[in-house]
């Protein structure tokens, strides 16, 4: 009788994405994620009337997926606990407290970076957060940490690509519908997008370097800024390709980058001692 060994099975390719891995394999992806670990960050809002209220989640977790299986790292799960009081008047918003905002996002880099995510990198995908993310990655530097946060904030479309055939292209407008139909195509309604105006309505008039919270609501108050209907897949694809490749590049600089940690700990080391910092 002749013994056959038994079969080596191959072992599956680790997930990206946090929520799907178990907890030996979650061990393991972290190690080859060299503890880099992206936070795609979103809001649940309206976005005119043809895309879904998760927009800026959905196509944020899809670029940050997409980048990390380029450039292998770990993607927590969907986030929404950003700035969004500007559309609390239109229905499915959830506007979180500011103070709980950066409580959760405090609490939940913490978590991270207590499972090993020594890099983490919060992926921005909803405009009215560019303000909270510069300001919560400061206030990292308010009590000693043992890891680095990175806000990735997401550059400008470079040039090139398929021409835009409308002049105001903001919120639901145009480019964030064309990446729409790339990311989730059957979640477009592009049958409602003419239902109500994306115009500006700019009915504020007020000097240069003056800021109101209301600026927004004064402007599109429909939620709405630009054309949803001129938006092509072409678009998307460019745009996201784009969006992506911008990410999978910060994730190798992130990862190489051995000066943050170092100067961060230098500042930490040298803010318990003040009087003692060389003047």
């Amino acid at each position: 009788m002749i013994l056959l060994a038994p079969l080596a099975l191959a072992q599956p390719e680790l997930s990206v994405k946090w929520e799907e891995l178990t907890a030996a394999d979650f061990a393991s992806a972290i190690q080859k994620a060299q503890g880099t670990c992206l936070l795609p960050f979103g809001v649940l809002e309206k976005h005119g009337p043809h895309l879904p209220l998760g927009t800026d989640l959905l196509n944020v977790r899809y670029v940050s997926i997409q980048a990390a299986q380029q450039e292998f790292s770990v993607v927590f799960p969907q986030y929404y606990f950003g700035q969004i009081f500007e559309a609390k008047h239109e229905p499915g918003t959830i506007a979180y407290s500011s103070n709980l905002q950066l409580a959760m996002l405090e609490e939940t880099t913490a978590e991270m970076a207590r499972n090993g995510c020594k890099k983490i990198v919060v992926v921005n995908g909803h405009g009215g957060n560019t303000s909270l993310l510069p300001y919560f990655s400061q206030s990292q530097l308010a009590s000693k940490k043992d890891h680095v946060v990175y806000a990735y904030l997401r550059p400008a479309m470079p040039a090139g690509g398929p021409p835009k055939r409308t002049k105001t292209d903001g919120h639901a407008g145009e480019s964030e519908t064309s990446n729409t139909l790339v990311s989730h195509p059957n979640l477009v309604k592009m049958d409602r997008a003419t239902q109500q105006s994306g115009a500006d309505l700019d009915r504020l008039d007020l000097p240069q370097g003056v800021y109101t919270g209301i600026w927004w609501y004064a402007k599109y108050p429909h939620h709405y800024a630009g054309e949803g209907a001129a938006a092509t897949r072409e678009l998307g694809e460019f745009q996201m390709k784009a969006w992506t490749s911008g990410l999978v590049n910060a994730i190798r600089a992130i990862k190489a980058d051995q000066a943050s940690p170092r100067l961060q700990n230098e500042f930490f080391d040298k803010a318990g001692r003040p009087l003692e910092t060389r003047q």
